[in-house]
């Protein structure tokens, strides 16, 4: 077949426009309806996607208490709309659908605390107060046992109240206000070593 650049551009404009209205359903009379839209009745709540530091914004849509659907937010200054296959997969974190396309808890979710003893080879479910008042009692014993209180600068004590035996990572799940606060937590206690799991 002998093509003109002309008729190969006027095909290529017909294959690409059937093939978008097809996909935005505008199908024959005789195909079948397409499913309605999963954000059908539901509330548009924005957000900040919570898996780095760079902080795109994300449209939640939720139905009765549960997420439905989470896209990029074209209007966020950050993103423009566009998500990495991290903040893609957002969704994914809480649910994720069934058979049916229905929504349904993530079963590989941890909704509860899973603790190793040391030496031990697996891991047993302990209860969330268990949880944090174990961490801040070792936190606090390590910090006792290991703080510098003074320390000899050019001949002169100097007070530094510091300990080298804690360090202290932030989280990108936290807002900035919340890791703010923990920095300042951290430093009070006299944790010098502190970093971010999102360092950019």
């Amino acid at each position: 077949m002998d093509l003109s650049r002309r008729s190969f551009l006027k095909l290529a404009g017909a294959t690409a426009a059937a093939a978008t209205l097809t996909g935005v359903g505008l199908r024959k009379a005789s195909a079948s309806p397409s499913e309605p839209l999963r954000i059908k009745y539901t509330k548009e709540l924005h957000t900040v996607c919570t898996f780095c530091g760079v902080g795109c914004g994300i449209i939640c849509n939720v139905r009765d208490g549960v997420i439905v659907n989470a896209e990029g937010d074209p209007d966020h200054p950050i993103n423009e709309g566009t998500l990495c296959s991290k903040g893609s997969a957002h969704y994914n974190v809480s649910y994720i659908y069934d058979e049916k396309g229905n929504p349904k808890p993530n079963p590989n979710r941890l909704t509860h605390v899973l603790y190793r003893a040391p030496g031990a080879s697996s891991y047993e479910t302990v209860d969330w107060d268990w949880a944090l008042e174990e961490i801040a009692k070792r936190i606090k014993d390590t910090r006792d046992r290991t703080l510098v209180e003074t320390e000899t600068v050019n001949g002169q004590q100097v007070t530094v109240n510091r300990t080298n035996s804690i360090c202290w990572l932030g989280s990108a799940f936290c807002t900035d206000e919340e890791n703010y606060l923990f920095h300042k937590m951290a430093r009070s206690m006299g944790v010098i070593n502190v970093d971010h799991c999102a360092r950019l």
